[in-house]
């Protein structure tokens, strides 16, 4: 658990970095702005992720997952958001899945690389 309130605070480059990329070209955002920002996001999280857990909770279960997080969503009512997060998900799920496949195909590979040397 965090030591300090601070420490539960997204990292304000993320922030920054996410709302110079949704911003119009030409448009600019104080320094106050983005505080405010950082804090909102975070305060957000934290709300998703208390409702998530009690998900896992009601459940009893000890790990909180993807699905936890969608259903959570539902729970606090911003069900408009829960398609796209679904999407961002299986992407996410898919470019893992990739990772591992190019990752075990790599280190076959290398076996063989290994095997042809030692001939």
């Amino acid at each position: 658990m965090a030591e300090k309130l601070e420490d539960l605070n997204l990292p304000m480059t993320v922030v920054t970095r996410i709302v110079k990329e949704s911003l119009p070209e030409g448009v600019a955002i104080s320094k106050e702005a983005r505080t405010g920002l950082a804090k909102a996001a975070s305060v957000f999280v934290l709300y998703v992720t208390s409702a998530a857990t009690n998900i896992v909770k009601n459940n009893k279960r000890k790990a909180l997952t993807g699905q936890d997080v969608l259903e959570a969503m539902k729970d606090i009512e911003f069900d408009r958001f829960v398609e796209p997060l679904t999407e961002a998900l299986e992407h996410y799920k898919q470019t893992v899945s990739a990772r591992k496949s190019a990752a075990g195909k790599k280190k076959e590979d290398m076996e063989d690389v290994e095997m042809v040397e030692d001939e």
